[in-house]
């Protein structure tokens, strides 16, 4: 008996298996310990390239999206973050702080210590504990490098996704562009957003920190997320399907942070 497909399946496992292997080697050979998480990290870029990359974004959302100098917002975000980062142990080093006039809710960190604090959230929070809550979290990305291991994660899954779709075009294996799509999928759901949620909840506990040790109230960490599911007032986005942990999950978090730490 002959089995004609068997032919096709065999270079498409082939493909595969390097594929996989290329992803483990380059895994294994960015794999670096990260004492402060406690915890290993990909790391494919070294922070020096991230912020080179990061630069042309920062310049382009600031032109795009525009400043708001209002002295009322400038001097308070300059204030507090100047008090977090020295708290943080990194005041020595050039910080670039500035408020984007956009009226979500929305805070960002990009490589090169650069952070974006949208207008809309300079209004919400109700007092300087609040804002601490939010720079300290954003700080905290950047300390914890996790632009650079989400850059790495990216990258790592796209070099296994090429080798996968080159296998299975050169295997012409019957519904090709299905099992492509369910690659896709298991990357996305089983590797990149995971790696985000802990990304989150990692800045969560490290920003509060920073935000009690320059003498803010670390509940009011607690307060920001309360009073943003108050805000949203919809049904969530299951938590599995998205980038961020649920509100509730943060929440609960940073009670057991508080808690661990004695803040």
């Amino acid at each position: 008996m002959r089995f004609p497909l068997l032919g096709r399946v065999r270079p498409l496992a082939r493909g595969l298996a390097a594929g996989a292997a290329l992803a483990l080697a380059l895994a294994l050979a960015g794999c670096t310990q990260n004492e402060m998480l406690g915890r290993d990290q990909l790391m494919l870029v070294s922070n020096d390239q991230m912020a080179q990359l990061a630069a042309g974004t920062w310049q382009r959302t600031l032109q795009q999206e525009g400043i708001d100098n209002s002295r009322r917002y400038e001097q308070r975000l300059t204030e507090v973050a100047g008090r977090v980062v020295t708290a943080a142990g990194l005041g020595d080093q050039q910080w670039e702080f500035a408020v984007i006039e956009d009226d979500s809710l929305n805070a960002f960190a990009l490589p090169g210590n650069r952070i974006g604090v949208h207008s809309g959230m300079m209004e919400f929070v109700e007092n300087d504990d609040q804002l601490a809550a939010i720079i300290g979290h954003e700080i905290a990305h950047i300390q914890a490098q996790h632009s650079g291991e989400r850059y790495s994660q990216q990258l790592l899954g796209q070099i296994g996704m090429n080798a996968a779709s080159i296998a299975l075009a050169a295997s012409e294996t019957p519904a090709a562009n299905e099992i492509a799509a369910v690659l896709g999928a298991g990357v996305n759901f089983g590797v990149l957003l995971p790696y985000s949620r802990r990304h989150e909840l990692e800045a969560d506990s490290l920003g509060v920190r920073y935000m009690a040790e320059a003498g803010y109230d670390p509940r009011a960490a607690i307060r920001v997320w309360q009073r943003m599911m108050q805000e949203q007032g919809r049904a969530q986005q299951p938590e599995f399907m998205s980038t961020h942990p649920s509100d509730q999950t943060r929440i609960a978090n940073l009670e057991q942070t508080i808690r661990q730490y004695g803040l």
